[in-house]
Protein backbone atom coordinates (compact mmCIF):
# COMPACT_ATOMS: atom_id res chain seq x y z
CA UNK A 1 0.00 0.00 0.00
CA UNK A 2 1.14 3.52 -0.73
CA UNK A 3 2.06 5.25 2.54
CA UNK A 4 0.10 8.30 3.62
CA UNK A 5 2.56 10.04 5.95
CA UNK A 6 5.31 12.01 4.22
CA UNK A 7 8.57 13.18 5.77
CA UNK A 8 8.13 16.77 6.88
CA UNK A 9 11.45 17.62 5.21
CA UNK A 10 12.08 15.14 2.37
CA UNK A 11 15.57 16.51 1.72
CA UNK A 12 18.05 13.62 1.75
CA UNK A 13 20.63 14.90 -0.72
CA UNK A 14 24.28 14.22 0.10
CA UNK A 15 25.29 17.70 -0.94
CA UNK A 16 24.12 20.34 -0.74
CA UNK A 17 22.41 18.82 2.26
CA UNK A 18 19.27 19.60 4.22
CA UNK A 19 19.20 22.92 6.04
CA UNK A 20 19.05 22.82 9.82
CA UNK A 21 15.58 22.29 11.36
CA UNK A 22 13.55 25.48 11.40
CA UNK A 23 15.68 27.28 8.83
CA UNK A 24 14.17 30.08 6.74
CA UNK A 25 15.48 33.00 4.72
CA UNK A 26 15.05 35.12 7.83
CA UNK A 27 18.24 33.49 9.08
CA UNK A 28 20.14 35.65 6.58
CA UNK A 29 18.62 39.00 7.53
CA UNK A 30 21.80 40.23 9.24
CA UNK A 31 24.12 39.34 6.36
CA UNK A 32 26.69 42.01 5.53
CA UNK A 33 25.69 42.56 1.93
CA UNK A 34 26.68 45.48 -0.25
CA UNK A 35 29.86 45.88 1.80
CA UNK A 36 33.42 44.81 1.21
CA UNK A 37 34.37 41.56 2.88
CA UNK A 38 37.58 43.39 3.84
CA UNK A 39 35.67 46.01 5.82
CA UNK A 40 35.54 45.57 9.59
CA UNK A 41 31.98 44.22 9.58
CA UNK A 42 32.64 41.67 6.84
CA UNK A 43 35.96 40.48 8.17
CA UNK A 44 34.44 40.09 11.63
CA UNK A 45 31.87 37.65 10.23
CA UNK A 46 34.58 35.64 8.48
CA UNK A 47 36.67 35.52 11.65
CA UNK A 48 33.63 34.29 13.58
CA UNK A 49 33.17 31.35 11.21
CA UNK A 50 36.81 30.38 11.71
CA UNK A 51 36.91 30.73 15.49
CA UNK A 52 33.51 29.17 16.19
CA UNK A 53 34.30 26.26 13.88
CA UNK A 54 37.58 25.64 15.72
CA UNK A 55 35.81 25.72 19.08
CA UNK A 56 32.88 23.53 18.04
CA UNK A 57 35.13 20.90 16.46
CA UNK A 58 37.76 20.95 19.20
CA UNK A 59 40.56 21.81 16.80
CA UNK A 60 43.86 22.20 18.71
CA UNK A 61 44.92 25.76 19.37
CA UNK A 62 48.17 25.37 17.45
CA UNK A 63 46.32 24.48 14.25
CA UNK A 64 45.31 27.20 11.81
CA UNK A 65 42.03 27.32 9.88
CA UNK A 66 41.06 29.23 6.75
CA UNK A 67 38.06 29.81 4.49
CA UNK A 68 39.08 29.04 0.91
CA UNK A 69 37.54 29.05 -2.59
CA UNK A 70 35.80 26.21 -4.44
CA UNK A 71 34.27 24.19 -1.63
CA UNK A 72 35.98 21.06 -0.27
CA UNK A 73 37.36 20.31 -3.73
CA UNK A 74 39.26 23.59 -3.75
CA UNK A 75 40.57 22.97 -0.24
CA UNK A 76 41.88 19.50 -1.13
CA UNK A 77 43.47 20.75 -4.33
CA UNK A 78 45.21 23.53 -2.38
CA UNK A 79 46.90 20.91 -0.24
CA UNK A 80 47.80 18.60 -3.11
CA UNK A 81 49.27 21.29 -5.34
CA UNK A 82 51.07 23.16 -2.55
CA UNK A 83 52.51 20.30 -0.47
CA UNK A 84 53.00 17.11 -2.47
CA UNK A 85 56.26 16.09 -4.14
CA UNK A 86 58.65 16.52 -1.23
CA UNK A 87 58.47 12.75 -0.63
CA UNK A 88 56.58 9.72 -1.92
CA UNK A 89 52.77 9.74 -1.76
CA UNK A 90 50.21 7.06 -0.93
CA UNK A 91 46.60 7.73 -1.93
CA UNK A 92 43.80 5.59 -0.51
CA UNK A 93 41.01 5.31 -3.08
CA UNK A 94 37.76 3.45 -2.53
CA UNK A 95 35.08 5.70 -4.02
CA UNK A 96 34.61 8.52 -6.51
CA UNK A 97 36.24 11.49 -4.81
CA UNK A 98 39.25 9.71 -3.37
CA UNK A 99 39.75 8.12 -6.78
CA UNK A 100 39.68 11.64 -8.19
CA UNK A 101 42.49 12.72 -5.87
CA UNK A 102 44.52 9.72 -7.03
CA UNK A 103 43.89 10.65 -10.65
CA UNK A 104 44.98 14.25 -10.06
CA UNK A 105 48.17 13.10 -8.35
CA UNK A 106 49.00 10.92 -11.33
CA UNK A 107 47.78 12.88 -14.32
CA UNK A 108 47.91 16.52 -13.19
CA UNK A 109 50.70 16.69 -10.63
CA UNK A 110 52.54 13.81 -12.36
CA UNK A 111 54.09 12.66 -9.09
CA UNK A 112 57.04 10.36 -9.75
CA UNK A 113 56.70 8.31 -6.57
CA UNK A 114 52.98 7.52 -6.22
CA UNK A 115 51.18 4.48 -4.85
CA UNK A 116 47.41 4.12 -5.07
CA UNK A 117 45.85 1.71 -2.56
CA UNK A 118 42.46 0.82 -4.04
CA UNK A 119 39.33 -0.97 -2.87
CA UNK A 120 35.91 -1.53 -4.40
CA UNK A 121 32.83 0.44 -3.41
CA UNK A 122 31.61 -0.73 -0.02
CA UNK A 123 35.07 -1.66 1.21
CA UNK A 124 38.25 -0.04 2.51
CA UNK A 125 41.80 -0.62 1.30
CA UNK A 126 44.13 -2.39 3.73
CA UNK A 127 44.90 0.57 6.01
CA UNK A 128 47.96 -1.22 7.37
CA UNK A 129 49.59 -0.82 3.94
CA UNK A 130 49.78 2.98 4.32
CA UNK A 131 53.45 3.97 4.63
CA UNK A 132 53.83 6.87 7.05
CA UNK A 133 57.33 7.69 5.88
CA UNK A 134 55.37 9.03 2.90
CA UNK A 135 52.55 11.56 2.59
CA UNK A 136 49.17 9.82 2.79
CA UNK A 137 46.05 11.27 1.13
CA UNK A 138 42.64 9.84 2.05
CA UNK A 139 38.99 10.61 2.70
CA UNK A 140 37.71 10.07 6.24
CA UNK A 141 34.29 9.22 4.86
CA UNK A 142 33.57 8.00 1.35
CA UNK A 143 30.61 10.18 0.42
CA UNK A 144 29.74 8.06 -2.63
CA UNK A 145 30.31 4.63 -1.05
CA UNK A 146 28.98 4.98 2.51
CA UNK A 147 32.27 3.72 3.96
CA UNK A 148 34.43 5.53 6.51
CA UNK A 149 37.71 4.78 8.20
CA UNK A 150 36.87 3.27 11.62
CA UNK A 151 39.20 5.47 13.69
CA UNK A 152 42.65 7.02 13.62
CA UNK A 153 44.51 4.10 15.20
CA UNK A 154 46.10 3.18 11.87
CA UNK A 155 47.74 6.61 11.55
CA UNK A 156 51.25 6.68 12.99
CA UNK A 157 51.95 9.12 15.82
CA UNK A 158 55.60 9.35 14.71
CA UNK A 159 54.81 9.75 11.01
CA UNK A 160 57.37 11.46 8.84
CA UNK A 161 54.93 12.27 6.07
CA UNK A 162 51.76 14.31 6.26
CA UNK A 163 48.26 12.90 6.83
CA UNK A 164 46.09 14.81 4.33
CA UNK A 165 42.41 14.13 4.96
CA UNK A 166 39.33 15.05 2.94
CA UNK A 167 36.77 15.07 5.77
CA UNK A 168 33.92 16.96 4.15
CA UNK A 169 31.16 14.44 4.95
CA UNK A 170 32.67 13.51 8.31
CA UNK A 171 33.36 16.66 10.34
CA UNK A 172 30.48 17.66 12.63
CA UNK A 173 29.11 14.07 12.49
CA UNK A 174 32.06 11.87 13.46
CA UNK A 175 34.85 12.10 15.99
CA UNK A 176 38.02 13.34 14.29
CA UNK A 177 41.40 12.69 15.98
CA UNK A 178 42.96 16.03 15.11
CA UNK A 179 46.41 15.17 16.47
CA UNK A 180 46.63 12.36 13.90
CA UNK A 181 45.88 14.66 10.96
CA UNK A 182 47.97 17.40 9.37
CA UNK A 183 45.61 18.73 6.71
CA UNK A 184 41.82 18.47 7.10
CA UNK A 185 39.37 19.88 4.57
CA UNK A 186 35.59 20.29 4.41
CA UNK A 187 32.80 22.51 3.12
CA UNK A 188 29.79 24.13 4.76
CA UNK A 189 27.31 22.31 2.51
CA UNK A 190 27.58 18.88 4.15
CA UNK A 191 26.81 18.18 7.82
CA UNK A 192 25.94 21.80 8.63
CA UNK A 193 23.65 22.09 5.60
CA UNK A 194 25.33 25.31 4.51
CA UNK A 195 25.55 26.79 1.04
CA UNK A 196 28.09 25.73 -1.59
CA UNK A 197 31.25 27.25 -3.09
CA UNK A 198 33.26 27.78 0.12
CA UNK A 199 35.74 25.36 1.65
CA UNK A 200 37.75 25.21 4.86
CA UNK A 201 41.27 23.93 5.40
CA UNK A 202 42.88 23.20 8.78
CA UNK A 203 46.66 22.84 9.01
CA UNK A 204 48.80 21.35 11.76
CA UNK A 205 52.17 22.90 12.64
CA UNK A 206 53.80 20.11 10.57
CA UNK A 207 51.74 21.11 7.54
CA UNK A 208 52.68 24.76 8.02
CA UNK A 209 56.34 23.74 8.22
CA UNK A 210 56.00 21.86 4.92
CA UNK A 211 54.52 24.93 3.26
CA UNK A 212 57.32 27.15 4.53
CA UNK A 213 60.21 24.82 3.72
CA UNK A 214 59.19 23.09 0.48
CA UNK A 215 58.75 24.72 -2.92
CA UNK A 216 57.09 22.45 -5.51
CA UNK A 217 58.54 22.31 -9.02
CA UNK A 218 55.21 23.37 -10.49
CA UNK A 219 53.37 26.69 -10.81
CA UNK A 220 50.83 27.24 -8.02
CA UNK A 221 47.62 29.00 -9.11
CA UNK A 222 46.81 32.11 -7.08
CA UNK A 223 43.75 30.57 -5.44
CA UNK A 224 45.94 27.72 -4.10
CA UNK A 225 48.72 29.90 -2.67
CA UNK A 226 49.07 29.83 1.12
CA UNK A 227 52.56 31.29 1.44
CA UNK A 228 54.39 34.40 0.30
CA UNK A 229 58.14 34.82 0.45
CA UNK A 230 58.50 31.44 2.13
CA UNK A 231 56.13 32.30 5.00
CA UNK A 232 52.54 31.38 5.70
CA UNK A 233 50.10 34.12 4.71
CA UNK A 234 48.81 34.71 8.22
CA UNK A 235 45.86 36.85 7.15
CA UNK A 236 44.33 33.96 5.24
CA UNK A 237 43.76 32.23 8.59
CA UNK A 238 42.27 35.37 10.11
CA UNK A 239 39.45 35.93 7.66
CA UNK A 240 41.37 37.62 4.85
CA UNK A 241 40.14 35.33 2.09
CA UNK A 242 41.99 34.78 -1.19
CA UNK A 243 39.02 35.86 -3.28
CA UNK A 244 35.65 37.45 -2.61
CA UNK A 245 33.35 35.25 -0.52
CA UNK A 246 29.56 35.38 -0.52
CA UNK A 247 28.52 37.13 2.65
CA UNK A 248 25.09 35.48 2.35
CA UNK A 249 26.84 32.10 2.54
CA UNK A 250 28.93 33.33 5.45
CA UNK A 251 25.80 34.40 7.33
CA UNK A 252 24.23 31.02 6.61
CA UNK A 253 27.32 29.26 7.99
CA UNK A 254 27.11 31.34 11.15
CA UNK A 255 23.44 30.44 11.49
CA UNK A 256 24.27 26.73 11.18
CA UNK A 257 27.05 27.03 13.75
CA UNK A 258 24.66 28.83 16.10
CA UNK A 259 22.11 26.03 15.76
CA UNK A 260 24.81 23.42 16.45
CA UNK A 261 25.92 25.30 19.55
CA UNK A 262 22.33 25.65 20.77
CA UNK A 263 21.57 21.91 20.68
CA UNK A 264 24.70 20.84 22.57
CA UNK A 265 27.61 21.18 20.18
CA UNK A 266 29.58 18.38 18.59
CA UNK A 267 28.30 15.52 20.82
CA UNK A 268 24.71 16.40 19.91
CA UNK A 269 25.51 16.58 16.20
CA UNK A 270 27.19 13.18 16.29
CA UNK A 271 24.28 11.70 18.25
CA UNK A 272 21.76 12.96 15.67
CA UNK A 273 23.69 11.35 12.83
CA UNK A 274 24.07 8.08 14.73
CA UNK A 275 20.32 8.03 15.41
CA UNK A 276 19.61 8.41 11.71
CA UNK A 277 21.88 5.50 10.84
CA UNK A 278 20.35 3.38 13.63
CA UNK A 279 16.86 3.92 12.19
CA UNK A 280 18.00 2.71 8.78
CA UNK A 281 19.90 -0.22 10.28
CA UNK A 282 16.80 -1.42 12.15
CA UNK A 283 14.79 -1.25 8.93
CA UNK A 284 17.43 -3.02 6.81
CA UNK A 285 17.61 -5.82 9.38
CA UNK A 286 13.96 -6.64 8.60
CA UNK A 287 14.01 -5.91 4.87
CA UNK A 288 13.83 -8.65 2.24
CA UNK A 289 15.34 -6.47 -0.47
CA UNK A 290 17.60 -3.75 0.97
CA UNK A 291 21.15 -4.01 2.28
CA UNK A 292 24.06 -1.71 2.96
CA UNK A 293 26.79 -1.15 0.41
CA UNK A 294 29.11 -1.11 3.43
CA UNK A 295 28.48 -4.60 4.77
CA UNK A 296 30.92 -4.16 7.68
CA UNK A 297 29.06 -2.08 10.28
CA UNK A 298 32.33 -0.93 11.87
CA UNK A 299 33.15 1.15 8.78
CA UNK A 300 29.61 2.16 7.81
CA UNK A 301 28.99 5.87 7.38
CA UNK A 302 26.41 7.64 9.53
CA UNK A 303 26.09 10.47 7.01
CA UNK A 304 26.19 9.22 3.41
CA UNK A 305 24.24 6.00 3.96
CA UNK A 306 24.41 3.89 0.81
CA UNK A 307 21.91 1.11 0.15
CA UNK A 308 21.94 -1.70 -2.40
CA UNK A 309 19.25 -4.12 -3.55
CA UNK A 310 20.01 -7.64 -2.35
CA UNK A 311 17.00 -9.52 -3.71
CA UNK A 312 18.38 -12.40 -5.88
CA UNK A 313 15.80 -11.62 -8.56
CA UNK A 314 17.29 -8.15 -8.92
CA UNK A 315 20.82 -9.54 -9.17
CA UNK A 316 19.69 -11.65 -12.13
CA UNK A 317 18.76 -8.51 -14.11
CA UNK A 318 21.14 -6.96 -16.60
CA UNK A 319 23.13 -3.93 -15.48
CA UNK A 320 20.92 -1.71 -17.64
CA UNK A 321 17.76 -3.16 -16.12
CA UNK A 322 19.14 -2.66 -12.62
CA UNK A 323 19.82 1.00 -13.37
CA UNK A 324 16.29 1.45 -14.76
CA UNK A 325 14.83 -0.21 -11.66
CA UNK A 326 16.62 2.16 -9.30
CA UNK A 327 15.86 5.22 -11.42
CA UNK A 328 12.21 4.24 -11.38
CA UNK A 329 12.31 4.10 -7.58
CA UNK A 330 14.00 7.48 -7.32
CA UNK A 331 11.49 9.05 -9.72
CA UNK A 332 8.53 7.60 -7.81
CA UNK A 333 9.87 8.91 -4.51
CA UNK A 334 10.43 12.38 -5.93
CA UNK A 335 7.03 12.61 -7.64
CA UNK A 336 5.36 11.57 -4.39
CA UNK A 337 7.27 14.22 -2.42
CA UNK A 338 8.69 11.51 -0.17
CA UNK A 339 12.39 11.96 -0.93
CA UNK A 340 14.55 14.12 -3.15
CA UNK A 341 17.99 13.21 -4.52
CA UNK A 342 18.33 9.72 -3.06
CA UNK A 343 19.84 8.00 -6.09
CA UNK A 344 23.36 6.60 -5.81
CA UNK A 345 26.20 8.80 -7.07
CA UNK A 346 26.71 8.49 -10.83
CA UNK A 347 29.99 6.53 -10.51
CA UNK A 348 28.75 4.22 -7.76
CA UNK A 349 26.94 0.88 -8.13
CA UNK A 350 23.15 1.17 -8.67
CA UNK A 351 21.36 1.83 -5.42
CA UNK A 352 20.11 4.51 -3.07
CA UNK A 353 21.95 7.04 -0.94
CA UNK A 354 20.20 8.62 2.04
CA UNK A 355 21.91 11.51 3.80
CA UNK A 356 21.81 11.01 7.56
CA UNK A 357 23.82 14.02 8.68
CA UNK A 358 22.92 16.07 11.73
CA UNK A 359 20.52 18.47 10.01
CA UNK A 360 18.19 15.57 9.13
CA UNK A 361 15.55 14.67 11.74
CA UNK A 362 15.31 10.97 12.63
CA UNK A 363 11.53 11.27 12.43
CA UNK A 364 11.90 12.07 8.73
CA UNK A 365 14.15 9.05 8.21
CA UNK A 366 11.50 6.90 9.90
CA UNK A 367 8.76 8.40 7.74
CA UNK A 368 10.84 7.70 4.62
CA UNK A 369 11.24 3.96 5.23
CA UNK A 370 7.71 2.81 4.22
CA UNK A 371 8.09 4.89 1.08
CA UNK A 372 11.28 3.03 0.17
CA UNK A 373 9.42 -0.26 0.43
CA UNK A 374 6.57 1.14 -1.67
CA UNK A 375 8.90 2.52 -4.35
CA UNK A 376 10.72 -0.80 -4.58
CA UNK A 377 7.46 -2.69 -5.04
CA UNK A 378 6.24 -0.18 -7.64
CA UNK A 379 9.47 -0.41 -9.63
CA UNK A 380 9.42 -4.21 -9.62
CA UNK A 381 6.10 -4.31 -11.46
CA UNK A 382 7.77 -2.65 -14.46
CA UNK A 383 10.28 -5.45 -15.10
Amino acid sequence: MKPTVLPQRPFFSSGPCAKRPGWSLQALQHAVVGRSHRAKAGKSKLEQVIERSKTLLGIPGEYVLAIVPASDTGAVEMALWSMLGERGVDVLAWESFSSGWASDCKSQLKLADLRVLKADYGQLPDLAQADWSRDVVFAWNGTTSGVRVPNGNWIAEDRQGLAICDATSAVFAMGIPWSKLDVVTWSWQKVLGGEGAHGMIALSPRAVQRLETYTPDRPIPKIFQMTKGGKLIAGLFQGETINTPSMLCVEDALDALGWAESIGGLPALIARSHANLAALEAWVAKSNWAGFLAVDASVRSNTSICLKIVNPAYAALSADAQQKHVKSMVTALEKSGAAYDVGAYRDAPPGLRVWGGATVDTSDIEALLPWLDWAYAEARTQF
